[in-house]
């Protein structure tokens, strides 16, 4: 096995705060959304814990999107131009997942600094990343001030569309959240790939997969 550095710690950093800031919004607007049956916090303090996250988390998602527009880190998000190729390769991919995994297959993609997605992750996160997240934050936007962005609300259809497609995101992301959290256990060990993005930025692969480009310690 060799070490490759796969996470710079600009992206570490900002994964935990997206991390701790997401699970926050979740739980807040979930007791937002259902007042009277959760009350942890008052509804108040609730409505203003939710608001100012969510503005932390515009912010931290502007410093990933610079760190990535300004470094040739991008290239991890430029996607296969192959569909023939794409479809496979994930096709591969999701046989792991749901039994090659268990048999002790190896993983059909491992890691470098440029190919830090498998295929199935890169398609995933292109559309989480570059529509999703930034749908969710256009929306709370909208609700977190219905009066002063009225004519917005109104061009998207009026509050009930806008909270509408702001409650279903939310959906999206609980699940995505826990699904995310269980695919990141599947390392070559249950804390590998946790110890990778919090800690040291290094994941090991196996040495015929090492790329030249790749940082190896």
């Amino acid at each position: 096995m060799q070490k490759v550095y796969i996470h710079p710690l600009p992206i570490r950093i900002w994964h935990w705060i997206n991390a701790v800031g997401f699970v926050t919004m979740i739980l807040t607007g979930s007791q937002i959304r259902y007042v009277g049956l959760i009350d942890v916090l008052s509804f108040r303090t609730a409505v203003t814990v939710h608001n100012w996250v969510g503005f932390v988390l515009i912010g931290n998602f502007f410093v990933w999107l610079f760190f990535y527009l300004f470094s040739d880190k991008i290239r991890v998000y430029h996607p296969e131009l192959s569909p023939t190729k794409h479809f496979r390769e994930s096709f591969r991919q999701l046989q792991y997942y749901c039994y090659g995994k268990f048999k002790g297959d190896p993983n059909p993609h491992q890691p470098s600094a440029y190919e830090k997605f498998n295929p199935m992750q890169s398609m995933l996160y292109q559309v989480v990343m570059f529509f999703l997240v930034p749908l969710v934050f256009v929306t709370g936007i909208l609700l977190w001030d219905v009066k002063r962005f009225y004519g917005a609300v109104e061009l998207f259809g009026g509050v009930r569309v806008v909270d509408t497609v702001h409650v279903l995101l939310y959906i999206f992301f609980a699940f995505y959240i826990i699904l995310h959290g269980y695919l990141g256990s599947l390392g070559h060990t249950v804390s590998a790939n946790y110890k990778a993005m919090f800690l040291t930025g290094y994941e090991e692969v196996e040495e015929q997969h090492a790329h030249g480009e790749s940082k190896i310690s």
